[in-house]
């Protein structure tokens, strides 16, 4: 669960980031805000899918014992 607090702790800084660099674009054009805002919002998004997948790995296991119990349903429905 701490990796999800710190995960969550960086979501919260970068977003105040994002909207302080909102605010100042909203007083006038700036190519380097703009590209700022998409350094942001692109690091955001990787943030997260990685708290979607270390949610899901607490939740359900480590990736392969996923794949393992998928593929072992999929064969019992096709045996049945």
């Amino acid at each position: 669960m701490n990796t999800i607090a710190r995960i969550h702790e960086e979501i919260d800084r970068l977003s105040e980031r994002r909207v302080g660099l909102w605010n100042s674009l909203s007083q006038g054009r700036d190519p380097q805000l703009i590209d700022e805002i998409k350094a942001l919002d692109t690091r955001l998004e990787e943030l997260w899918a990685l708290h979607r997948a270390v949610r899901a790995r607490i939740r359900f296991g480590e990736r392969d014992d996923i794949v393992r119990r998928a593929r072992a349903e999929e064969r019992l429905e096709r045996a049945a």
